[in-house]
């Protein structure tokens, strides 16, 4: 029993001198009056401004211009914010010889750094908690001064967490290879060329499944499993998009949904007249699907041009799985990971730079982060410089395109792990956000890339002489 005792001890000594440091950073941003000005600049921008624009008169315009803008606008004045006092609050008390006189006391380097980002963190959650509260209150009431249809579409498309189904897709491994064997029996193609053949005829395979023809139908068979019995009496939502092969000059395309089973008297007989490359939502009665909780969508394309129904984001049916309330708060802790990445990136920067520095090179870092869409690009072209004009082609590779393109491929690997948490676009749609992708969030951008930095960090910071920090400014 004794043996076992000096672990809790110690675990309950490293927390009070870890809170401990982390109090005197919220006791820091009080002094200095940090906490009360970004709380006056956070209320001004989602409160004030908010209140001031106006809106289409319609319930997802008015969620549009005010949940985005206002979620936009707390994530990166904070994400800035964090970014700056992180730099800061280790480097300034480094220069300034306060750390030296810190780190004399019975606490270890590595608590000190992970009691700055605790209380950096806590200091973010709760101005993310007044914000949030504030941009909650200000929806509830701008909502109650609609008209009762756009507040009905509110409670029910918009101000509640929906999740969403798809159809499965199918698998084409068999017909890729029957395919492929003809092909290279019948045209004697060479070794070297054959995986080339194999993925144009998997994509041709995968094309066929997404694609309606003119005059020909799209269909698709979406599997409730065991929601049947939680869906039944439930009214559901189909959201569909698609892509024309060619526009019609009237702008929009021509069709008919058919949803539920063939023989059921309920079925739904829909017809639309639909743009292309964008979301279209409807609702449909519940209990459309048959024994065995298969509903089947078909739609009829009645135009003279090709549809593309996307398998990623062609169609969906969305349910209601619970509150927007608490699918709210849930969005605001992806955004609070976020915020503790930057802290840690931060406190990293300035574990062995100074404050100058450490801030220009996070500040580096965030824009890389928010150029994903031009490493993208060049990725896909496999060539950084670009297209040649003349021929549209890329570029022949260089010994530039040899070393950047896996540099970037890894950049890009790192920035999806963060990037696929996004809380805004889920809020505004009504879409709902788990307590596993809220559990995945927090694996992915705290605990595996803040951990990294953390370590990093910790590490250097532990290593770092103290007493000659001053003199090498």
């Amino acid at each position: 029993m004794e043996c076992g005792s000096p672990l809790p001890l110690f675990a309950i000594t490293t927390l009070k001198r870890i809170f401990a440091i982390a109090q005197l950073t919220w006791k820091a941003a009080f002094r200095f009056r940090l906490f009360w000005v970004l709380s006056a600049l956070l209320l001004g921008s989602v409160i004030v401004l908010p209140a001031l624009i106006k809106h289409d008169g319609t319930a997802r315009g008015f969620v549009q211009i005010l949940l985005t803008y206002t979620l936009t606008v707390i994530t990166i004045l904070l994400g800035l914010v964090t970014l700056w006092i992180s730099c800061g609050i280790l480097a300034r008390e480094i220069e300034d010889c306060q750390m030296q006189v810190l780190a004399t006391k019975p606490v270890a380097r590595w608590q000190i750094w992970l009691g700055k980002w605790l209380g950096i963190t806590l200091l973010n959650l709760a101005l993310l908690a007044l914000a949030g509260g504030s941009v909650y209150a200000l929806m509830q009431w701008r909502a109650s001064q609609l008209s009762p249809e756009q507040q009905r579409i509110l409670r029910n498309e918009i101000f509640v967490a929906r999740a969403s189904l798809r159809e499965t897709p199918p698998n084409l491994d068999e017909y890729e290879e029957k395919f492929f064997q003809q092909e290279v029996t019948k045209n004697r193609t060479p070794p070297e060329e054959q995986p080339t053949l194999r993925k144009q005829i998997r994509a041709r395979l995968e094309a066929g499944t997404q694609i309606a023809p003119p005059g020909y139908w799209r269909t698709w068979v979406l599997d409730l499993g065991v929601r049947k019995a939680l869906l039944f009496s439930r009214p559901l939502y189909v959201r569909a998009r698609f892509h024309a092969a060619q526009t019609h000059a009237v702008g929009t395309h021509v069709g008919t949904w058919y949803i539920g089973q063939p023989n059921d008297p309920n079925r739904i007989i829909h017809p639309v007249s639909l743009a292309a490359d964008s979301f279209h939502e409807f609702e449909i009665p519940a209990n459309l699907f048959n024994e065995n909780g298969r509903l089947l969508v078909i739609f009829h394309n009645q135009n003279d041009t090709s549809l593309l129904f996307s398998r990623d984001d062609g169609l969906e049916v969305l349910y209601r799985e619970g509150s927007f309330a608490l699918n709210f708060a849930r969005g605001l802790l992806i955004v609070l990971c976020w915020l503790a990445l930057l802290s840690a990136l931060g406190l990293a920067s300035a574990s062995f730079l100074s404050f100058p520095v450490a801030a220009f090179c996070s500040f580096t870092l965030l824009v890389i982060a928010l150029s994903s869409g031009t490493l993208t690009s060049v990725v896909s072209e496999g060539t950084v410089l670009g297209t040649n004009h003349e021929t549209g082609e890329p570029t022949a590779a260089t010994i530039v395109d040899l070393v950047l393109i896996p540099v970037f491929r890894g950049i890009l690997a790192v920035l999806n792990l963060v990037q696929n948490f996004s809380p805004i676009d889920s809020l505004s749609t009504g879409r709902s956000i788990g307590w596993g992708q809220l559990i995945r969030a927090f694996g992915q951008i705290v605990l595996l890339l803040g951990g990294i930095f953390a370590i990093f960090g910790m590490a250097v910071f532990t290593r770092r002489e103290l007493a000659t920090a001053q003199g090498t400014q």
